[in-house]
């Protein structure tokens, strides 16, 4: 549905002579990415192939059937003494077997294998949304961090422009120094590159949400909202943060890992029991008996007694049960079970370690949370502070009684406590979608 929408965006596109254009929310954007990435929908692909996988195993215990047919053509037969022959000149078979286990442990343990492998792939596509939808997060904040720096920016460039409209016409009519008017211009230079660095900065970061939708590159993007609009969200943020981890998707992978593991041994095990077999069967073969020497066979000199042709046919039917016990197999199967041993050795301190290492980064998410917070609040005040300088240097210099220096530090510092201040808004709302990635939330 979503290519379909962007097939019919680019047709419009192409027929208006524009360039096709969206704009989205958070939620949509989500949406797209968790419908459309490639990394999505290869784990959805995962999942779909080990159902098949234990389809295949669940074969094994159904009925196997299977049908053979031979021709043979005698072109020299057995013969014994005065002539005497055996054998038809044509032979054809047709044979039907019949199989059916009755009793096969290791098909039985397979199949429990194969449940646990197929959760295993759940749990890998659920990681994988999980990842996802926090890179999407981080993308999209990053949008509305660059845009509103731009932002300010562009008003802080709108500011110094005036500053030097009025310096000017008081260098004309000389009430201020050429320094004052150079200090300045020169302010105003130098914002031009950092506010050229900060569209690239938008268009770069919209390239990454792009990847992530998997929207065309033909295709605009806008994201919806500001950063400032969610600076209620952060404050709505509780003081504790859970720290429990069992919805951690890389602690779950490495939990099923293992019983995945315990499950193979017990498969390789299993296959030191017997398995029983049900088995039937039916042959139908036909001899050509058209050309047998019968005067040899009767003990007379006779040439061969020339008989119309005909086949001899023949249907044995049989059914029985197979037993096998298997007893010496090279040591494959012990040494099959030290290896799974092993491996499973090896998974206990691979997830030992991965649980400190999600501790530490459960951790410094949550740190990461806190700190942003409190920047954000130190900052809010910050941006008070800074206007109200700015607004009184702006008298000051107006009046004569201040100076240009004075007007642009305050000015600098206004344009810096905003930018700050969007920072940490962003900060923190980046530390939120890796606090959620780390505790497994799919919301």
């Amino acid at each position: 549905m979503k290519r379909l929408f962007f097939t019919v965006c680019l047709l419009a596109a192409g027929l208006f002579g524009a360039r096709a254009q969206m704009t989205l929310t958070l939620d949509e954007a989500l949406r797209i990415a968790l419908s459309e990435n490639p990394t999505i929908r290869v784990a959805d692909l995962e999942v779909e192939r080990y159902d098949y996988v234990k389809r295949q195993t669940w074969g094994n215990l159904l009925p196997q059937l299977s049908l053979d047919g031979t021709y043979t053509r005698s072109i020299v037969k057995q013969e014994m003494a005065k002539g005497l022959s055996f054998g038809a000149d044509n032979t054809l078979t047709a044979t039907g077997t019949i199989s059916l286990p009755l009793f096969a442990p290791t098909i039985y343990r397979t199949l429990k294998m194969n449940r646990r492998q197929a959760e295993a792939a759940v749990e890998a596509a659920r990681a994988s949304r999980i990842d996802l939808a926090a890179e999407v997060k981080k993308a999209f904040y990053n949008i509305l961090l660059a845009e509103q720096s731009l932002e300010v920016l562009r008003e802080s460039q709108a500011t110094v422009q005036r500053t030097v409209d009025d310096t000017r016409v008081q260098y004309e009519n000389g009430l201020a120094s050429e320094y004052d008017l150079l200090t300045a211009e020169v302010q105003l230079s130098n914002l031009n590159p950092t506010i050229l660095q900060t569209e690239n900065s938008i268009a770069l970061a919209k390239l990454m949400l792009k990847m992530y939708l998997s929207v065309p590159e033909e295709v605009e993007i806008e994201v919806s909202g500001r950063l400032d609009d969610l600076r209620d969200r952060v404050l709505a943020g509780g003081e504790s943060f859970s720290t429990d981890l069992s919805d951690n998707s890389q602690l779950r992978s490495l939990d099923i890992q293992a019983e995945v593991l315990a499950m193979q041994l017990k498969t390789v095990n299993a296959g030191r029991m017997p398995t029983v077999a049900a088995f039937g069967n039916a042959t139908i073969t036909g001899n050509d008996m058209s050309r047998l020497s019968f005067g040899d066979m009767m003990g007379g000199t006779a040439g061969t007694a020339p008989a119309s042709s005909s086949f001899w046919w023949q249907h044995p039917i049989s059914a029985g049960i197979q037993v096998s016990i298997p007893i010496f197999s090279g040591l494959t199967k012990s040494s099959q079970a030290r290896s799974i041993r092993n491996q499973i050795r090896q998974l206990d301190l691979q997830r030992e370690y991965a649980r400190e290492g999600v501790r530490v980064e459960l951790e410094a998410a949550i740190n990461n949370l806190m700190t942003a917070r409190e920047t954000m609040f130190a900052q809010e005040r910050t941006v008070a502070q800074a206007d109200k300088a700015y607004s009184i240097s702006d008298t000051r210099y107006r009046a004569g009684a201040g100076t240009i220096l004075e007007l642009n530090s305050a000015q600098l510092a206004m344009t810096q406590a905003h930018l700050s201040f969007s920072q940490a808004i962003y900060d923190y709302l980046a530390a939120q979608a890796e606090y959620d990635r780390i505790v497994g939330r799919t919301e």
